[in-house]
């Protein structure tokens, strides 16, 4: 009996060894297994890291691409709301050229309007001219008669402001003279005064003094007035010489103490225009009477 408790006692060991023995293999299969599902998780945790690895880094790339691409979506922006404020200003200034272009044109369209109503109401002398060329055999158009009126006139206006000059030179020559002619009898005037007072002067000095030597004394004091008349006539002489033109033309100088010469060629230069005048007046009248033929 004691021999058949320890075997029994040894089954139970055996078969709790062996239940252990199948624990542990179980323990290992089990952990076995788990190792393989850790290595399997590990392997795809490292996969998976790798691929959000590239994942980010692809991220990051997609931002620098689209960083760069809003930085030049907002270039281009400014870029096209530069151009468009630029567009907007030259279409201001386009509208701006458009308005004076049509007022220019509605200016050139009523001045072209004014020359037409302008040439209908001159074409009557347009008529007239080519009546009058076709009677005057010697014009072969009417420029040419246009152009021989021209001449005609030309010449006129020419003539008549000849004759305006020579009259206002003549005019102011008078005046001059006569300017100078008052101021020498104003001046005579008074030295004649002068003379005459202290003519009276002496003859109430002398009245008592022989008949010889008053003559004497009148002859002393004649002679100086005189001189001074005479001095005051070659003065006058002189400067209507140089007036009139002294030796302008070429001629030969006339010594200032040469009075007759210098009155010989005042009275040739006065005759030179009164011809001058007497011509004008003459050939200005033959054109009256030329132009009211022509009329």
């Amino acid at each position: 009996r004691s021999v058949s408790v320890q075997e029994v006692d040894l089954c139970s060991g055996v078969t709790r060894l062996l239940e252990k023995r199948k624990e542990i293999k179980d323990v290992d299969g089990v952990l076995k297994t788990q190792r393989q599902e850790f290595a399997l998780k590990r392997e795809a945790l490292r996969q998976r890291r790798e691929e959000l690895k590239k994942k980010e880094e692809n991220l990051k790339d997609s931002l620098l691409k689209f960083d760069k691409f809003l930085k030049e979506n907002d270039a281009k922006r400014a870029r096209g709301e530069k151009k468009a404020v630029s567009e907007r200003v030259m279409l201001r200034e386009r509208e701006k050229e458009l308005e004076m272009l049509h007022s220019r044109v509605a200016a050139l369209l009523l001045k072209e309007e004014k020359l037409r109503v302008k040439v209908e109401r001159l074409s009557v002398y347009s008529d007239f001219l080519h009546t009058v060329q076709k009677m005057a055999t010697k014009f072969e158009d009417v420029g040419q008669l246009v152009a021989r009126f021209e001449t005609l006139m030309s010449t006129r206006e020419h003539l008549l402001r000849r004759q305006r000059e020579a009259e206002r030179q003549r005019e102011s020559d008078s005046s001059e003279l006569r300017r100078y002619i008052s101021e020498q009898n104003s001046i005579l005037l008074q030295y004649n005064n002068t003379l005459s007072q202290l003519q009276t002067e002496l003859d109430n000095v002398l009245s008592h003094t022989l008949a010889q030597e008053s003559t004497w004394t009148h002859v002393q004091e004649t002679t100086p007035k005189e001189t001074h008349l005479l001095s005051q006539v070659k003065v006058v002489t002189f400067n209507l010489y140089h007036i009139t033109g002294g030796a302008a033309g070429g001629d030969e100088v006339i010594d200032v103490d040469d009075t007759v010469g210098q009155l010989e060629r005042i009275r040739l230069f006065l005759e030179d225009r009164a011809e001058l005048l007497t011509h004008l007046r003459s050939d200005r009248s033959s054109r009256s009477s030329g132009l009211s033929d022509g009329e």
